[in-house]
């Protein structure tokens, strides 16, 4: 089953949304599937950090 998906509305610079779309056509996902991606990775990377620490 797939994870339920909530709408949200954010302000991006203008410079970032540019070079997202530009990355996630070359990786061929959509925008948001690719936002999805890029943060899901960084949450656990960040995660994985935090646990090094204790």
């Amino acid at each position: 089953m797939k994870p339920l998906k909530i709408k949200v509305s954010i302000t991006l610079d203008e410079d970032l949304v540019e070079k997202t779309k530009i990355l996630a056509e070359k990786d061929d996902r959509s925008f948001s599937q690719y936002l999805n991606l890029v943060l899901r990775t960084h949450i656990q990377k960040a995660e994985e950090q935090k646990e090094k620490k204790i």
